[in-house]
């Protein structure tokens, strides 16, 4: 189904009574065609509060609308924080008028920390998972990485945090599959 994502964007928010913020169609346009280039690495860098990981999560329900194969894999300092996203877009593949049919028939498939919407492939790895960025990743195979604020003073407080966050970040290039999307979300 093709529908641009400011559209999609707009439409999910009509759904739960709001506006679209002007600052949020604007990211939304860039999203979209950042995303449609080949290879992207993006950075969606915005002031605290601005919304943009709720943006993002309606991103990621739009791209598994686009292509239910898709793998997206959500890195968050912690766990708890990438999962919040995980929950989030599950929420809004449920409810969004041009998601509800991917949501599976098997509960099974549709956990916190990972699921998979209706799709054609059988692939080995769920349509979205969530982890923590000091997981093992090992094994790991993602069409889109989203790295939603990886970078906070529990990760980089230091020199050595620093060091090991470059290093645990570079793993991502054997993780990511050719011509894949890396998106790094965070605050100035």
């Amino acid at each position: 189904m093709s529908c641009p994502f400011p559209l999609f964007l707009a439409a999910w928010n009509a759904c739960q009574g709001q506006t679209t913020p002007k600052i949020h169609l604007k990211i939304a346009k860039w999203l979209e065609a950042e995303y449609r280039k080949p290879n992207p690495r993006l950075l969606l860098m915005a002031f605290r509060s601005c919304g943009k990981s709720t943006l993002v999560g309606v991103f990621c329900a739009w791209i598994l609308m686009q292509n239910p194969d898709t793998r997206i894999l959500v890195l968050s300092a912690d766990l708890a924080l990438a999962r919040k996203m995980v929950r989030n877009v599950k929420r809004i593949i449920e409810k969004h008028p041009l998601t509800k049919n991917l949501k599976p028939e098997k509960i099974d498939q549709w956990g916190n920390e990972k699921f998979t919407v209706k799709r054609d492939k059988e692939l080995r790895d769920p349509s979205m998972l969530a982890k923590g960025i000091t997981t093992n990743l090992t094994g790991t195979r993602a069409d889109v990485i989203i790295c939603d604020d990886v970078e906070v003073p529990k990760t980089s407080d230091s020199a050595d945090k620093r060091e090991n966050l470059r290093e645990r970040l570079k793993e991502l290039d054997y993780i990511l599959t050719s011509g894949g999307t890396q998106l790094y979300v965070g605050t100035p």
